[in-house]
Protein backbone atom coordinates (compact mmCIF):
# COMPACT_ATOMS: atom_id res chain seq x y z
CA UNK A 1 0.00 0.00 0.00
CA UNK A 2 1.14 3.28 -1.12
CA UNK A 3 -0.66 6.02 0.98
CA UNK A 4 1.12 9.60 1.48
CA UNK A 5 -0.66 12.34 2.72
CA UNK A 6 0.17 16.32 1.77
CA UNK A 7 -1.29 19.26 1.26
CA UNK A 8 -0.61 22.79 -0.38
CA UNK A 9 0.77 23.48 3.27
CA UNK A 10 1.09 20.85 6.65
CA UNK A 11 -1.98 19.72 7.61
CA UNK A 12 -2.76 21.62 10.63
CA UNK A 13 -2.06 24.89 8.85
CA UNK A 14 -4.92 23.37 6.02
CA UNK A 15 -7.39 22.46 8.60
CA UNK A 16 -7.12 26.34 10.30
CA UNK A 17 -6.91 28.17 7.08
CA UNK A 18 -10.06 25.62 6.13
CA UNK A 19 -11.64 26.73 9.13
CA UNK A 20 -11.22 30.50 8.97
CA UNK A 21 -12.19 30.52 5.10
CA UNK A 22 -15.47 29.23 6.11
CA UNK A 23 -15.77 31.50 8.95
CA UNK A 24 -15.14 34.78 6.85
CA UNK A 25 -17.19 32.94 4.29
CA UNK A 26 -20.50 32.38 6.61
CA UNK A 27 -20.58 35.66 8.71
CA UNK A 28 -20.00 37.84 4.96
CA UNK A 29 -23.01 35.97 3.32
CA UNK A 30 -24.97 36.24 6.01
CA UNK A 31 -24.51 39.69 6.57
CA UNK A 32 -25.03 40.54 2.32
CA UNK A 33 -28.21 41.28 0.44
CA UNK A 34 -29.24 38.66 -0.90
CA UNK A 35 -27.50 36.30 2.06
CA UNK A 36 -25.53 33.29 0.10
CA UNK A 37 -22.86 31.22 1.05
CA UNK A 38 -20.42 29.45 -0.88
CA UNK A 39 -21.16 25.83 -2.07
CA UNK A 40 -18.64 24.18 -0.94
CA UNK A 41 -18.92 24.50 2.66
CA UNK A 42 -21.72 21.88 1.89
CA UNK A 43 -19.15 19.64 1.84
CA UNK A 44 -17.79 18.46 5.49
CA UNK A 45 -17.67 14.75 6.07
CA UNK A 46 -21.38 14.28 7.00
CA UNK A 47 -22.40 16.89 3.36
CA UNK A 48 -20.30 14.43 1.45
CA UNK A 49 -21.48 11.04 3.41
CA UNK A 50 -25.39 12.58 2.05
CA UNK A 51 -24.05 13.96 -1.13
CA UNK A 52 -23.23 9.84 -1.90
CA UNK A 53 -27.04 8.96 -0.90
CA UNK A 54 -27.92 11.36 -3.38
CA UNK A 55 -26.34 9.86 -6.00
CA UNK A 56 -27.93 6.81 -5.27
CA UNK A 57 -31.74 8.21 -5.91
CA UNK A 58 -33.55 7.04 -8.85
CA UNK A 59 -34.62 10.61 -9.77
CA UNK A 60 -30.80 11.81 -9.53
CA UNK A 61 -29.80 11.10 -12.87
CA UNK A 62 -26.23 12.85 -13.39
CA UNK A 63 -24.58 9.99 -11.32
CA UNK A 64 -25.90 7.25 -13.49
CA UNK A 65 -25.66 9.01 -16.85
CA UNK A 66 -21.99 9.73 -16.24
CA UNK A 67 -20.80 6.54 -15.27
CA UNK A 68 -22.55 5.10 -18.45
CA UNK A 69 -20.48 7.21 -20.40
CA UNK A 70 -17.30 7.09 -18.51
CA UNK A 71 -18.01 2.95 -19.10
CA UNK A 72 -17.97 3.28 -22.31
CA UNK A 73 -15.60 6.48 -23.04
CA UNK A 74 -12.85 5.14 -20.83
CA UNK A 75 -10.90 3.17 -23.13
CA UNK A 76 -10.58 6.20 -25.96
CA UNK A 77 -9.77 8.20 -22.15
CA UNK A 78 -7.10 5.97 -21.63
CA UNK A 79 -5.87 5.79 -25.36
CA UNK A 80 -5.92 9.99 -25.68
CA UNK A 81 -3.93 9.95 -21.77
CA UNK A 82 -1.25 7.48 -22.82
CA UNK A 83 0.70 5.15 -20.41
CA UNK A 84 2.09 5.79 -16.63
CA UNK A 85 -0.13 9.03 -16.45
CA UNK A 86 -0.54 10.94 -13.03
CA UNK A 87 -4.44 10.93 -12.47
CA UNK A 88 -5.06 14.92 -9.97
CA UNK A 89 -8.96 14.53 -9.53
CA UNK A 90 -10.21 18.16 -8.12
CA UNK A 91 -12.70 17.38 -5.26
CA UNK A 92 -12.74 13.47 -4.46
CA UNK A 93 -16.06 11.81 -4.43
CA UNK A 94 -17.17 8.35 -4.79
CA UNK A 95 -14.58 6.11 -6.11
CA UNK A 96 -16.49 4.29 -8.30
CA UNK A 97 -16.10 6.66 -11.72
CA UNK A 98 -12.41 6.99 -10.55
CA UNK A 99 -12.06 3.31 -10.24
CA UNK A 100 -13.33 3.34 -13.95
CA UNK A 101 -11.19 5.40 -15.48
CA UNK A 102 -7.88 3.92 -13.26
CA UNK A 103 -8.82 0.67 -14.46
CA UNK A 104 -8.78 1.47 -18.15
CA UNK A 105 -5.85 3.80 -18.27
CA UNK A 106 -2.45 1.66 -18.80
CA UNK A 107 -0.38 1.35 -15.53
CA UNK A 108 -1.40 4.76 -13.87
CA UNK A 109 1.56 6.26 -11.94
CA UNK A 110 -0.07 8.25 -9.00
CA UNK A 111 -3.90 9.23 -8.04
CA UNK A 112 -3.44 12.80 -6.29
CA UNK A 113 -7.13 13.52 -5.10
CA UNK A 114 -7.54 16.97 -4.31
CA UNK A 115 -10.48 17.93 -1.06
CA UNK A 116 -11.47 20.49 1.23
CA UNK A 117 -12.75 17.48 3.63
CA UNK A 118 -9.47 15.47 5.31
CA UNK A 119 -11.51 13.04 6.75
CA UNK A 120 -13.78 12.00 3.85
CA UNK A 121 -10.96 12.28 1.40
CA UNK A 122 -8.56 9.85 3.76
CA UNK A 123 -11.44 7.41 4.14
CA UNK A 124 -11.65 7.24 0.56
CA UNK A 125 -7.87 6.68 -0.13
CA UNK A 126 -7.46 4.24 2.34
CA UNK A 127 -9.43 2.19 0.37
CA UNK A 128 -8.00 2.64 -2.91
CA UNK A 129 -4.87 2.44 -1.96
CA UNK A 130 -5.48 -1.11 -0.85
CA UNK A 131 -7.29 -2.16 -4.20
CA UNK A 132 -4.54 -0.78 -6.08
CA UNK A 133 -1.24 -1.40 -4.08
CA UNK A 134 1.16 -0.87 -7.09
CA UNK A 135 -0.73 2.64 -7.30
CA UNK A 136 0.90 5.49 -5.54
CA UNK A 137 -2.22 7.17 -3.64
CA UNK A 138 -1.35 10.74 -2.29
CA UNK A 139 -4.34 12.76 -0.90
CA UNK A 140 -4.04 16.34 -1.17
CA UNK A 141 -6.10 18.56 1.58
CA UNK A 142 -6.83 22.00 0.31
CA UNK A 143 -9.38 23.79 -1.69
CA UNK A 144 -9.18 23.02 -5.20
CA UNK A 145 -10.68 26.21 -6.10
CA UNK A 146 -7.52 28.10 -5.04
CA UNK A 147 -3.79 27.97 -6.33
CA UNK A 148 -2.20 25.00 -4.80
CA UNK A 149 1.25 23.02 -6.25
CA UNK A 150 1.12 19.38 -7.09
CA UNK A 151 3.78 16.81 -5.44
CA UNK A 152 7.37 16.34 -7.23
CA UNK A 153 6.07 13.31 -7.97
CA UNK A 154 4.41 13.96 -11.36
CA UNK A 155 7.08 15.39 -12.90
CA UNK A 156 8.08 13.88 -16.12
CA UNK A 157 4.64 12.27 -16.57
CA UNK A 158 1.65 12.51 -18.28
CA UNK A 159 -0.75 14.54 -15.77
CA UNK A 160 -4.61 13.80 -16.73
CA UNK A 161 -7.22 16.11 -14.16
CA UNK A 162 -10.45 14.64 -13.55
CA UNK A 163 -13.71 16.84 -12.31
CA UNK A 164 -16.53 14.32 -12.47
CA UNK A 165 -20.13 15.13 -11.01
CA UNK A 166 -20.72 18.25 -13.36
CA UNK A 167 -19.08 20.16 -10.17
CA UNK A 168 -17.97 22.79 -12.73
CA UNK A 169 -22.04 23.68 -12.72
CA UNK A 170 -21.60 24.93 -9.18
CA UNK A 171 -19.58 27.69 -10.20
CA UNK A 172 -20.68 30.54 -12.61
CA UNK A 173 -19.77 30.69 -15.89
CA UNK A 174 -17.33 33.30 -14.89
CA UNK A 175 -16.07 31.62 -11.85
CA UNK A 176 -16.09 28.53 -14.04
CA UNK A 177 -13.34 30.08 -16.49
CA UNK A 178 -11.45 31.52 -13.80
CA UNK A 179 -11.25 27.55 -12.38
CA UNK A 180 -10.00 26.13 -16.20
CA UNK A 181 -7.76 28.90 -16.10
CA UNK A 182 -6.19 27.86 -12.84
CA UNK A 183 -6.63 24.18 -12.90
CA UNK A 184 -4.72 24.57 -16.06
CA UNK A 185 -1.60 26.39 -13.87
CA UNK A 186 -1.88 23.69 -11.58
CA UNK A 187 -1.92 20.90 -14.04
CA UNK A 188 0.90 22.16 -16.14
CA UNK A 189 1.51 22.35 -19.93
CA UNK A 190 0.63 19.46 -21.84
CA UNK A 191 -1.69 18.46 -19.15
CA UNK A 192 -4.99 16.45 -20.24
CA UNK A 193 -8.81 17.64 -18.27
CA UNK A 194 -11.31 15.08 -18.20
CA UNK A 195 -14.73 16.61 -16.88
CA UNK A 196 -18.25 15.80 -16.76
CA UNK A 197 -20.71 18.74 -17.57
CA UNK A 198 -24.68 18.51 -17.11
CA UNK A 199 -26.57 19.72 -19.95
CA UNK A 200 -29.80 21.57 -20.45
CA UNK A 201 -32.72 19.66 -20.27
CA UNK A 202 -36.44 19.94 -19.42
CA UNK A 203 -37.35 21.58 -15.89
CA UNK A 204 -39.35 18.22 -14.60
CA UNK A 205 -36.42 16.58 -14.64
CA UNK A 206 -34.42 18.70 -12.76
CA UNK A 207 -36.88 19.20 -10.08
CA UNK A 208 -37.54 15.72 -9.34
CA UNK A 209 -32.98 15.74 -9.45
CA UNK A 210 -32.92 18.40 -6.94
CA UNK A 211 -36.15 17.82 -4.47
CA UNK A 212 -35.86 14.22 -4.11
CA UNK A 213 -39.16 12.85 -2.71
CA UNK A 214 -37.48 10.90 0.26
CA UNK A 215 -35.65 14.30 1.39
CA UNK A 216 -32.25 13.86 1.22
CA UNK A 217 -31.43 16.31 -0.56
CA UNK A 218 -33.22 18.64 1.90
CA UNK A 219 -30.81 16.91 4.63
CA UNK A 220 -27.71 17.61 2.56
CA UNK A 221 -28.48 21.52 2.76
CA UNK A 222 -29.41 21.45 6.18
CA UNK A 223 -26.72 19.95 7.11
CA UNK A 224 -24.68 23.15 6.11
CA UNK A 225 -26.42 25.08 9.52
CA UNK A 226 -25.67 22.37 11.53
CA UNK A 227 -22.17 22.42 10.51
CA UNK A 228 -22.32 26.45 11.61
CA UNK A 229 -23.81 25.59 14.71
CA UNK A 230 -21.33 23.26 15.04
CA UNK A 231 -17.84 24.84 14.65
CA UNK A 232 -18.91 28.20 14.26
CA UNK A 233 -21.36 28.45 17.94
CA UNK A 234 -24.25 29.27 15.60
CA UNK A 235 -27.88 28.83 17.02
CA UNK A 236 -29.85 27.89 13.88
CA UNK A 237 -33.03 25.62 14.38
CA UNK A 238 -33.56 23.15 11.97
CA UNK A 239 -36.61 22.87 12.32
CA UNK A 240 -37.30 26.68 11.28
CA UNK A 241 -35.65 26.42 7.51
CA UNK A 242 -36.42 24.72 4.72
CA UNK A 243 -34.78 23.31 1.62
CA UNK A 244 -36.00 24.81 -1.31
CA UNK A 245 -35.05 25.01 -5.29
CA UNK A 246 -35.68 27.55 -7.96
CA UNK A 247 -35.20 26.74 -11.91
CA UNK A 248 -33.26 29.77 -13.25
CA UNK A 249 -34.53 29.28 -16.71
CA UNK A 250 -32.78 32.79 -17.56
CA UNK A 251 -29.35 31.85 -16.49
CA UNK A 252 -30.09 27.59 -17.31
CA UNK A 253 -29.23 26.83 -13.15
CA UNK A 254 -31.34 24.86 -10.19
CA UNK A 255 -30.64 27.23 -7.51
CA UNK A 256 -30.80 25.99 -3.83
CA UNK A 257 -31.87 27.54 -0.92
CA UNK A 258 -32.22 27.56 3.06
CA UNK A 259 -35.54 29.61 3.42
CA UNK A 260 -36.48 30.97 6.33
CA UNK A 261 -39.39 29.35 8.07
CA UNK A 262 -40.61 32.47 10.24
CA UNK A 263 -39.36 35.54 11.51
CA UNK A 264 -36.36 35.00 13.61
CA UNK A 265 -32.89 36.07 14.78
CA UNK A 266 -29.81 33.82 14.94
CA UNK A 267 -25.82 33.90 15.88
CA UNK A 268 -23.17 33.02 14.28
CA UNK A 269 -19.58 33.54 15.99
CA UNK A 270 -21.24 36.04 18.12
CA UNK A 271 -22.84 37.91 15.22
CA UNK A 272 -26.39 38.36 15.40
CA UNK A 273 -28.50 38.32 12.06
CA UNK A 274 -32.42 38.45 11.52
CA UNK A 275 -34.24 36.70 9.37
CA UNK A 276 -37.71 37.12 7.64
CA UNK A 277 -40.45 34.86 6.95
CA UNK A 278 -39.43 33.69 3.67
CA UNK A 279 -35.85 34.92 3.74
CA UNK A 280 -33.42 32.76 2.01
CA UNK A 281 -29.81 31.30 2.31
CA UNK A 282 -28.53 30.73 -1.50
CA UNK A 283 -26.75 27.59 -1.21
CA UNK A 284 -25.99 26.07 -4.31
CA UNK A 285 -26.14 26.77 -8.23
CA UNK A 286 -26.22 23.87 -10.63
CA UNK A 287 -25.91 25.76 -13.89
CA UNK A 288 -26.62 23.62 -16.76
CA UNK A 289 -24.31 23.89 -20.69
CA UNK A 290 -25.17 23.32 -24.16
CA UNK A 291 -22.01 21.87 -25.84
CA UNK A 292 -21.33 24.53 -27.47
CA UNK A 293 -21.03 27.30 -24.85
CA UNK A 294 -18.77 24.78 -22.83
CA UNK A 295 -16.35 23.99 -25.45
CA UNK A 296 -16.12 27.49 -25.84
CA UNK A 297 -15.47 28.47 -22.45
CA UNK A 298 -12.77 26.18 -21.67
CA UNK A 299 -10.71 26.99 -24.98
CA UNK A 300 -11.21 30.83 -23.64
CA UNK A 301 -9.60 29.11 -20.54
CA UNK A 302 -6.81 27.75 -22.60
CA UNK A 303 -7.88 24.71 -23.02
CA UNK A 304 -8.38 22.91 -26.39
CA UNK A 305 -11.59 20.35 -26.69
CA UNK A 306 -10.13 17.01 -28.09
CA UNK A 307 -13.34 15.28 -27.81
CA UNK A 308 -16.90 14.85 -26.12
CA UNK A 309 -19.38 12.22 -25.56
CA UNK A 310 -23.15 12.43 -24.14
CA UNK A 311 -25.94 9.75 -23.59
CA UNK A 312 -28.45 8.61 -25.78
CA UNK A 313 -31.07 11.25 -24.21
CA UNK A 314 -28.05 13.98 -24.40
CA UNK A 315 -28.61 14.52 -20.64
CA UNK A 316 -24.84 14.91 -19.54
CA UNK A 317 -21.69 14.99 -21.39
CA UNK A 318 -17.97 14.29 -20.81
CA UNK A 319 -15.05 16.44 -21.93
CA UNK A 320 -11.73 15.53 -22.92
CA UNK A 321 -9.20 19.38 -23.54
CA UNK A 322 -5.95 19.04 -23.31
CA UNK A 323 -3.53 22.10 -22.52
CA UNK A 324 -0.33 22.89 -25.04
Amino acid sequence: MKLQATGSAPAGHAEAAIHDDFRNAVLAGLAARPRAIPAKFLYDAEGSRLFDAITRLDDYYPTRTELGILEACAPEIARLAGPGAVLVEFGSGSSTKIRLLLDALEEPAAYLPIDISGEHLLRACRALARDYPALTVQPVVGDFTRSLSLPPLDRGRHVLGFFPGSTIGNFTPEEAGQFLGQAALTLGPGASFVLGVDLVKPAHILRAAYDDAKGVTAAFNLNLLRRINRELGGTFDLARFAHKIVWNEALDRIEMHLESLADQTVSVAGTSFAFAAGETIHTENSYKYRLDAFTGLAFSAGWRPLAHWTDEQALFSVHFLRRD
